[in-house]
């Protein structure tokens, strides 16, 4: 067994393979950017090694100075955790040149898994069950629309090298086919520096369903039953779950099989994924391989009572997998969630800041959180925006997700946007707990983006949290309280009546029990029995509750204070509709316009870049520049005017 192991990564997956290793009795050396520095993963290590400036291009994803601090300190081996180099083949070949080991799967398995096109070929030779396509290069336009054809619509054009949604475009006719291939091309060449694409029937309300399997040198190669991540968006996975609610055991062993059978082709060593997609009849159809760990592993390790991370190292070293396929069993459901900061009600547009409060939920047997972050981390424009994955295991699927989503409603972030409202809502969504899952789900129950909208039966909680929490104010600030209170919202007013009552409060017909105390930003207790918790700060004389996927601001006041209230004159927000603002905070690449030009609808007019992805900000009206307020290479926030209209 190695004595010393570095982790090539950063973030979460860093933290997540120190603790494995830690409990291995293995000593880890982590490594960092300048933007990294002081990053929670560089505390955790025992040793950590400065690798160069914030870009990955300049820091992580440079071989030679991977490589150059495992010399510095004796690592005998690399582990990459996922994302950066750890489906480079070159660097697994320059790791072993320098007599290392690398930690997962050999070069040969992840050049034949790593280019779409020849795996699928590789796959079908294995007798794996693929999507009907043509694999073969496709020469111009013409060709596309004929081979579409010949498929049959709809299909879905993609790019050989590509990942992360990009060089994907689906066709429902010859002119989407011919328009599709040109645009996919373009997209994988800007994206890949190849723009090789291929076709393959696009199936309909397609479910995303992958094979984790683990295998050692020894000729053991095991699946560990299947994970679901069909609710994405934009193709990147946002919720998973093992097992999935669409399979039978038939169906799971079929599609287990034929994951073994692909990695064995192969001669794949370590922990990889098998990706199917299915339709809603369970047929299922090869997708790609990903011969690394997976950002949702832990809900296979919950499931599974498996330590992926440690099987990796122990395969790395030389060790047999003590398991075989009859001994795997599988106990109970567990469910994950990105937390993401980003702003869901604005397009899910990435968010940026420090995080000012950052408290998670508390772990458990039933409960785990992985994150790479403190309170008082910095989330930069330089890496993916994942904050945390919280992870819930329950004997039934409805029990892990109930335990996910109080989890959720007790992890408190401040400081920048973040996604928990929209994962819980997701989590409630009667849709998602009766399994009535496809990859579209999210397209097809928010067509129009995510508003933080309640329920009434959340409305209800909220009010009665909101006046409970006034009356703990006012018998703190007066000595006393009155039990008759007004509960604004949204213009309409909720007389209610509030008394002590044993250990808690009587809230109208709801009996509330909580031992909160003013100051305190979560609220927890029962009402009428049932745990709850709620997220609460206080803006003036307003109150800001998230619970439940709702997300609401509300006044509290004595009778006469709410008529008083009532009479106020409602200020009127500023135009603003004569400014082009910042969506995001970013930097301000490009203004595309001068002061006094005339601009159609849909013209270019700013570029801003956020997370290292280009977006484009357009005319939305016919217009005359009148002002330009910044200037490329501004760091903008969010809202901030870029320019102005006449």
């Amino acid at each position: 067994m190695f004595d010393k192991i570095l982790i090539a990564n950063r973030g979460e997956i860093a933290c997540r393979i120190i603790r494995s290793a830690r409990r291995m009795g293995i000593s880890t050396v982590a490594v960092y950017s300048e933007a990294d520095r002081g990053g929670l993963h560089t505390e955790m290590a025992d040793e950590a090694v400065a690798i160069g400036p914030a870009s990955a291009a300049e820091s992580y994803l440079v071989a030679d100075k991977i490589i150059a601090a495992c010399k510095q300190t004796g690592a005998q081996a690399v582990h990459p955790g996922f994302g950066f180099l750890a489906e480079n083949a070159a660097f697994v070949e320059a790791v072993q040149a320098a007599g290392l080991v690398f930690i997962g799967p050999q070069a040969s398995a992840i050049r034949a898994m790593g280019d779409k096109i020849e795996s699928k070929r590789l796959a079908a030779a294995a007798k794996v069950t693929t999507v009907p396509g043509h694999m073969d290069l496709i020469a111009d336009e013409a060709e596309a629309a004929r081979i579409a054809g010949e498929i049959g619509y709809p299909v879905m054009i993609k790019a050989s090298a590509g990942g992360g949604g990009k060089g994907m475009r689906i066709a429902r006719n010859d002119d989407e086919a011919r328009a599709g291939f040109q645009s996919a091309r373009n997209e994988a060449r800007a994206s890949f520096g190849d723009d090789r694409v291929f076709i393959e029937k696009f199936i309909e309300q397609p479910r995303h369903v992958e094979i984790q399997v683990l295998a050692d040198a020894h000729g053991n190669t095991l699946y560990l039953g299947e994970r679901e991540c069909s609710i994405q968006r934009r193709h990147q996975k946002v919720i998973e779950e093992a097992p999935s609610p669409l399979l039978d055991a038939k169906t799971r062993a079929a599609m287990g099989a034929q994951a073994v059978a692909l990695a064995k082709a192969v001669g794949y060593q370590s922990a990889g994924t098998v990706e199917f997609i299915a339709d809603q009849k369970k047929n299922f159809y090869f997708l790609e391989m990903n011969t690394r760990i997976q950002v949702e592993h832990p809900v296979t390790e919950m499931v599974a009572d498996l330590d992926l991370v440690e099987w990796m190292i122990r395969v790395a070293a030389g060790e047999k997998l003590p398991l075989r396929q009859k001994d795997v069993k599988l106990n109970g459901w567990a469910v994950e969630a990105r937390v993401y900061a980003e702003d869901p009600t604005r397009g899910f547009l990435p968010s940026i800041g420090r995080l000012t409060r950052y408290q998670e939920p508390p772990a458990s047997d039933s409960l785990r959180v992985d994150s790479g972050v403190t309170e008082g981390s910095e989330i930069t424009v330089h890496y993916d925006p994942m904050i945390a994955k919280v992870v819930a295991h329950g004997a039934t699927r409805v029990a892990a997700i109930d335990e996910l989503q109080a989890a959720l409603d007790a992890f408190q972030i401040r400081g920048l946007n973040h996604n928990l409202s929209f994962l819980t809502a997701v989590l409630g969504h009667e849709r998602f707990r009766a399994g009535r899952l496809s990859t579209e789900f999210i397209a097809e129950e928010f067509p129009d983006g995510f508003r933080a909208t309640a329920s009434p039966a959340a409305h209800a909680v909220m009010i009665a949290v909101a006046a409970v929490v006034q009356r703990c104010c006012a018998a703190r600030e007066m000595g006393r309280a009155s039990d008759d209170w007004v509960v604004s919202l949204n213009g309409e007013t909720h007389s209610l009546q509030v008394s002590a009552s044993g250990g808690g409060f009587q809230v109208g017909e709801q009996t509330v029990e909580t031992d909160w105390r003013p100051g305190e930003t979560l609220f927890r207790g029962r009402i009428d029995g049932r745990p709850i918790a709620a997220q609460i700060e206080r803006h003036g004389t307003r109150w800001r509750l998230r619970h439940g996927g709702a997300e609401i601001e509300v006044q509290v006041f004595r009778p006469h204070v709410a008529e008083l209230a009532a009479r106020m004159p409602i200020k009127e927000p500023p135009d603003l509709s004569r400014f082009l603002l910042s969506p995001m905070p970013g930097l301000l690449v490009k203004v595309a316009v001068e002061t006094g030009q005339e601009v159609k609808a849909g013209e270019e007019l700013a570029v801003v870049e956020a997370m290292k992805m280009e977006n484009v900000l357009r005319a939305e009206r016919d217009g005359t520049v009148a002002k330009i307020h910044a200037q490329a290479g501004a760091s903008l926030t969010v809202d901030q005017a870029i320019l102005e209209f006449a």
